[in-house]
């Protein structure tokens, strides 16, 4: 609710009482009231504020304040979409309108990029994953919630937005303003399909669309015709979507008839057992998954039945939490409320859902990632095998790996052309285009750091007169980026993809981790 218009609902609420003892009226026996009364009291509240409120206030905007304030007390997750908004948010769906390849999420109460689509207007911009999206088209972002977020990022073939981003440190933020030409995109739920060794394939799967079990399967065919042995699916930063595909997903990986997840609510229809319809190809295929903070929904739901049933061994850190189910709900006026219904139960009899009550959906948000609370938590599930597994606060991953070394604030200027393009840009002109000497780069990390690192530790200290000390995680990752660079400008984005397979750090640790598969999957010890 706008915070004038809280401040007039707590103004009258004081004044009334306070004027009654003025007075001399008795103060009103307290008693419970009736559904109808709250409705009445409620109406008139609002003509209070309606007709005297000192500024003109429409209806129809007390209305939708109070909507929005009912919807965002029950949970982070349920919402109102006006009947415009339905529709175009449908079309956009159905990829009727241009967007700019920009995945946009609220998190710790700021519009911030999750994802950037690859060839997209974004990523051609230089957009990244972190970057705060404070305007569009000079309309400040603050206060709007994702879906519209998303309704405003997209419009016309062709047709033109204006963008400013803040990058780096929250005190002192380096801004950018860009402007992108909107254009249709085709977003795919499988966005890397490769071999990280030999005998082991990697499928990233970044949103649990329609198309989803067809483009792993898929994926998963092509590799095995590659020589896969094992396989890691990547769920990071995959924020969910259908359930169905989740469904289809982990029926690709379990024998027919076994339980994926349950959901359970007050109406007896939303009472359902989710079950894999067919044996599925890659039953016997050794899995591991990677998850972190940003999987949530459908992506946490298929890690958690892999873990259930103990077909795959989780990677990374704790997924977000949750674990709710909504339902669209259409208004005669053909306005649409999106409940939640029910919540989602893993075969093991988790729910895995954080606690939202008592806090703002902006601290939600903010929890993301962190162990639910000790009252959650501490009631023990079992896997098929006996494994110890527990609720509350998302997945907990079977290995969990350390989160990535955190860039340092000056790290921002690596966007900026002048400073990360013109170091790894005059390198890659070094290099020899021949198929020896990219793999030869590929497994150099040395080399980078060599090459790489001091002319653009150089630069940036000369640029922006900063002391520019990484530590020695931090150098890691920079030169990283830069040697990613350099591998797309001299070799061309395949070997770009040839790249991250080879040198991610959690591909990596899955790697080492696949020796100790089977026992780590094994019943505990009596």
């Amino acid at each position: 609710m706008p915070r004038t218009l809280r401040a007039a609902l707590v103004a009258l609420l004081l004044v009334l009482p306070v004027s009654a003892r003025a007075q001399g009226l008795p103060a009103p026996a307290p008693r419970t009231q009736s559904s109808y009364e709250y409705l009445q009291t409620f109406s008139q509240v609002l003509n209070f504020v309606r007709l005297n409120y000192a500024d003109s206030v429409a209806y129809a905007e007390l209305v939708r304040a109070a909507i929005d304030g009912v919807l965002h007390s029950l949970d982070p997750h349920s919402y109102f979409l006006a009947r415009e908004d339905f529709l175009r948010m449908n079309a956009l769906d159905r990829g009727e309108l241009a967007v700019t390849g920009i995945a946009v999420d609220v998190v710790d109460g700021r519009a911030t990029v999750l994802g950037v689509w690859e060839g997209s207007p974004a990523a051609r911009a230089r957009i990244q994953p972190g970057d705060r999206l404070l305007t569009i088209d000079d309309t400040t972002t603050g206060g709007i919630d994702a879906q519209h977020l998303a309704l405003r990022l997209a419009g016309e073939k062709g047709s033109k937005v204006r963008l400013r981003f803040a990058r780096g440190s929250f005190l002192e933020p380096d801004t950018l303003k860009v402007t992108l030409r909107r254009d249709h995109l085709t977003e795919r739920a499988v966005s890397l399909v490769g071999m990280a060794d030999r005998t082991t394939g990697v499928i990233k799967l970044s949103r649990f669309t329609a198309t989803a079990v067809d483009e792993v399967e898929q994926g998963l065919k092509d590799l095995r015709t590659r020589g896969m042995q094992r396989v890691i699916l990547d769920l990071r930063g995959d924020p969910g979507g259908y359930v169905t595909a989740a469904v289809g997903v982990a029926g690709l990986f379990l024998p027919r008839g076994t339980l994926v997840f349950k959901t359970r609510g007050r109406r007896r229809d939303t009472d359902t057992d989710y079950t894999t319809q067919r044996d599925g190809a890659f039953r016997e295929l050794p899995v591991i998954v990677l998850v972190d903070d940003r999987s949530a929904s459908a992506s946490e739901a298929l890690a958690a039945t892999l873990q259930d049933h103990d077909r795959a061994l989780i990677l990374g850190r704790r997924s977000f939490g949750k674990a709710l189910m909504q339902q669209p709900f259409f208004l005669q006026t053909g306005d649409v409320v999106y409940l939640t219904v029910g919540r989602v139960i893993t075969p093991s009899g988790r729910f895995i859902q954080r606690r939202y009550e008592g806090i703002g959906i902006d601290q939600y948000r903010d929890l993301r990632g962190t162990e639910g609370a000790a009252e959650d938590t501490a009631k023990a599930y079992t896997t098929d095998a006996g494994r110890v597994v527990r609720g509350g606060g998302g997945i907990r991953p079977d290995v969990e790996l350390p989160a990535p070394a955190l860039l340092p604030v000056w790290f921002s200027v690596a966007s900026d052309p002048s400073y990360d393009t013109a170091v790894a840009d005059s390198v890659a002109q070094t290099l020899d285009r021949s198929p020896a000497a990219r793999d030869a780069w590929l497994a150099d990390s040395a080399r980078w750091r060599e090459q790489l690192l001091p002319p653009f530790l150089a630069r940036t200290r000369a640029g922006l007169q900063a002391a520019a000390l990484p530590d020695q995680a931090q150098s890691a990752r920079i030169a990283r980026n830069l040697a990613y660079r350099v591998t797309e400008v001299r070799w061309g984005p395949e070997a770009g993809q040839q790249f991250i397979l080879r040198n991610d750090l959690d591909y990596q640790a899955a790697l080492a981790t696949f020796p100790q598969l089977r026992a780590l999957l094994a019943p505990p010890s009596p």
